[in-house]
Order: C-alpha cells, then structure tokens, then sequence
C-alpha cells in the first residue's frame, strides 16, 4: 500500500510539473502608494516575463517549475524588488511595494565632465556591442485599439513570434529586418466598420516593429542635434547607475543609459505638428505621437522589453475645413519570452504578410488565451470593452469573427 501511494504521489508531482501557474499582484509605490506603470516583472536568470499595466496591476504566467525561484520587478529610479515566487503565491494581498533608489541623492555633484550628448553619441556607437549579433527569437504579445470621436471601435490582439539575424545597421531602414510569425490572432467585429478605412489597410505590427529607433538606427544624431542634449540628474534602474538625457526642441526625447557599459534602457519620444494629407473628401491634419521603447537585459545583451505607441488625427471637411472626428491608435507589443541562438528559423511561407492583421486571422483559441502573458486589463480598457460590446460580448465576437 505504502508503495502504491508513493506511486501515486510520483504521478501527482509529474502531471503538475510542466503546467503553469499564475501570480497576479499589483505594484505600488512604497511611499506615495501610487500605482507603478510598466514595470518589469521576470523570474531571475530566465528568459521570460510580462509588465503591470496602467494600474499597476499585472498577470503572469510561468511553468509550475519556477515557482522556488526569485521574482524579480524592475522600476526606472527604484530599488529592485525580489522575492521567492513561492512566498508571493501564498500572500493573498499581493501588493508590492517598491521604494524609491536611495543611492543616489538629489544634492549629489556630477564627478565626470561628458555632456549629455557625448553620452548619447557613445550609447549609439556601441548598439553592436550591448545589442545581440547573432540570431535571435522573440515571443511576443501585440494589441491595437482604435477609437473615432471619443469611441473605441476595433481591437486585436495577436500572439507572434519574431526572429531576428542581429542588430546591424540596416540598409534600408524602412524595410522590416525582422520575420513574424503569427501564432494566434483574435478581433473583434468593430474590424469591419466602415471608419477603420480611416487608419489605413497596412500591416499595423510592421509599422511598430519599424518603430524601433535603436534596432533601425533612427537617431540622426549630427552636431546640432547633440548639442541640444541635456544631461539631467543621474538616475537609477535595475541596482546600477543610469544617464538621463532628454531634447525638448522640437520634439521631446528622453533616453535612459547605463553607465557601466553605456547600454540603452529605455528611450522615450513625443511630437506634435500640423503636416496633413487628403484622403476622399477628407482632410487629416496629425495632432500628435507618442512613443516609449524598453529594453531588458539577458545573457549579457539587450533585447525589446517593449514598445507602445498612441498616436491621433483630426479630420475635416476637404471642400470647408470643418472639423469632422478625431481617431487615435494605441499599439503595444509586449516581449514574453526571449530566445538566443534558436534552433529554428520562420521559413518564408510562415512569416506574417504585409497587409493588415485583420486579414490574416486564425480560429480563435479561447484556451490557448486563457494561459498567454498580455498586459493586464484596467479601467481604461474597461471603456474600451464597453463601446466594442455593444454589438455583442467580446468572446463571441472572437469566437465569430
């Protein structure tokens, strides 16, 4: 009996090794109690991860057998928070609290003499040194939404991967270098409303991808520019030492860049402007583009953490200049889980096509969903969520579309 019981026990441990688990938890500030946006959450020395969402609150899901590992939550000008995954599973609060990096004290005194765009010229030198030169795969998470006149319209949702040769300084830097593959894709029905037309028929993702300033070396960065850079007060991200330095001429820039190796972090971007474009008998007139980009360290490289974009337009009458609707697209591509040195590649016939997404959709999976990393649901996505359901509950219109 004793024997058929430790069988027994033997099957109960395999059949719950291999499956996943679930820590759901929110980010606050330890001080302020204010909720923590985009912070990076990831087991220690492993590839994979997600971000909290614009509450703070974030969903992750790992293998069972990570659970005696450490969490690990990185914050731009916070101290580290680490934990054994274990301890966290059995906190039914699951709030954490994240303090402020002491190390570095507002009156301290800049010891060295680089400029902020000495600093910056020296981080984009040395792309090929801290980003990866051999082949590599990403997993990764891709939403858009898209509102007209105050209302949300579409989503979609895509699960992808994305293999990539190396950080080299592309040619052409408006052609993709990376191939994606589409794993999963779900939308909703808003995908055949007439206004969608307005964001154009394009491949939404590859427009992203394409987004990414330091893989496509989209930083000009001449004697002007250079001299606009400011350094600002020495920051701290990940227990090291970071520059800030930011351009507020006619654009705003902010990039964040270690200081041991000259890595960069994260950058942030901001435009407003007035160029427009006739389409019908319309007029677009662009308002305004924002983007933030994140990039997190394995294995001694950088790799995308991930990328948001929002982005927004106002359209008028072509014949009276009168203002008819504004629409706004906001994009995020969430990095899961990375892959150095892959042993498989996305053949041609695999990789995704150039048009849009919503063209090349696959049978929604409602399980495969249920365990993916996506960035957690907030009040805001509740907006979003009630204006796509008036036409029907989200999950059928996957189900159905």
């Amino acid at each position: 009996m004793r024997v058929l019981l430790l069988f027994a026990a033997s099957l109960l441990f395999f059949s719950a090794y291999g499956q996943k688990l679930t820590l759901s938890a929110r980010v606050l500030d330890n001080e302020t109690q204010e909720p923590l946006t985009y912070a990076s959450i990831g087991i220690k020395g492993k590839p994979i991860g997600t971000i909290s969402n614009l509450n703070g609150e974030f969903d992750f899901h790992f293998p069972s057998e990570y659970r005696n590992e450490l969490l690990v939550i990185s914050m731009i000008g916070y101290e580290n928070f680490e934990a054994p995954i274990w301890s966290l599973l059995e906190n039914e609060s699951r709030v954490i609290l994240m303090s402020k990096s002491t190390t570095m004290l507002p009156e301290i005194v800049v010891t060295d003499s680089l400029t902020g765009g000495e600093i910056l010229q020296i981080a984009l030198s040395r792309v090929e040194q801290n980003f990866p030169m051999q082949p590599f795969m990403l997993d990764g998470f891709y939403r858009d939404v898209k509102k007209v006149g105050g209302t949300y319209i579409s989503l979609l949702e895509a699960a992808v991967k994305i293999f990539d040769e190396n950080y080299a300084e592309p040619r052409n830097k408006s052609k993709l270098r990376e191939r994606v593959k589409l794993v999963e894709v779900r939308k909703s029905l808003g995908y055949d409303n007439k206004f969608t037309t307005y964001f154009g028929q394009r491949n939404l993702l590859e427009d992203l991808l394409l987004h990414n300033n330091i893989r496509y070396r989209q930083i000009d960065a001449d004697d002007e520019f250079l001299n606009n850079i400011v350094r600002e007060k020495d920051s701290f991200y990940n227990d090291q030492e970071i520059y800030v330095v930011s351009n507020t001429k006619d654009f705003f820039l902010q990039v964040y860049i270690n200081k041991a190796d000259y890595s960069i972090l994260h950058l942030e971007f901001e435009i407003s402007g007035d160029s427009q474009e006739k389409r019908r008998n319309l007029v677009s007139k662009f308002v305004s583009f924002k983007k933030s980009i994140d990039f997190k360290r394995y294995d001694g490289k950088m790799y995308l953490n991930y990328i948001t974009v929002t982005s927004k337009e106002r359209w008028y009458d072509a014949s009276t200049d009168q203002f008819k609707f504004e629409t706004e697209l906001v994009q995020h591509l969430l990095i899961n889980h990375v892959l150095p040195n892959p042993l498989s590649r996305i053949g041609t016939t695999e990789k995704m096509r150039n048009y849009g997404l919503q063209y090349q959709d696959y049978p929604y999976n409602k399980k495969f969903w249920d365990e993916y990393n996506v960035i957690k649901e907030t009040p805001i996505d509740r907006k979003v969520l009630d204006d796509l359901e008036k036409i029907a509950p989200l999950e059928k219109q996957f189900e159905n579309n």
